[in-house]
């Protein structure tokens, strides 16, 4: 099985160093970020046999990794706009 990189700098590449300057000067924006990618790093270990979870847990944390992604993609375009 192939498993896909969702890491957020993979997810929206253009914002690269906007996601950077964001985690190191926006401390919300810093803890949304650490818990997108521990769920993200939790999906993969059971995507890739490391850990054992049953199907709805699975949904669950891979529902919990959208939502966070989309506060993150909110994020992310309101500091565009204070930039703009």
């Amino acid at each position: 099985m192939i498993i896909e990189d969702h890491s957020l700098v993979n997810e929206f590449p253009h914002d690269k160093r906007l996601i950077e300057e964001l985690n190191l000067t926006d401390n919300q924006f810093h803890k949304l970020f650490n818990d997108y990618h521990e769920l993200d790093r939790e999906v993969h270990r059971i995507e890739e046999g490391i850990e054992v979870s049953d199907d709805a847990y699975l949904e669950n944390l891979k529902f919990r990794r959208v939502t966070l992604k989309d506060t993150l993609f909110n994020a992310l375009q309101q500091a565009k706009n204070k930039i703009n």
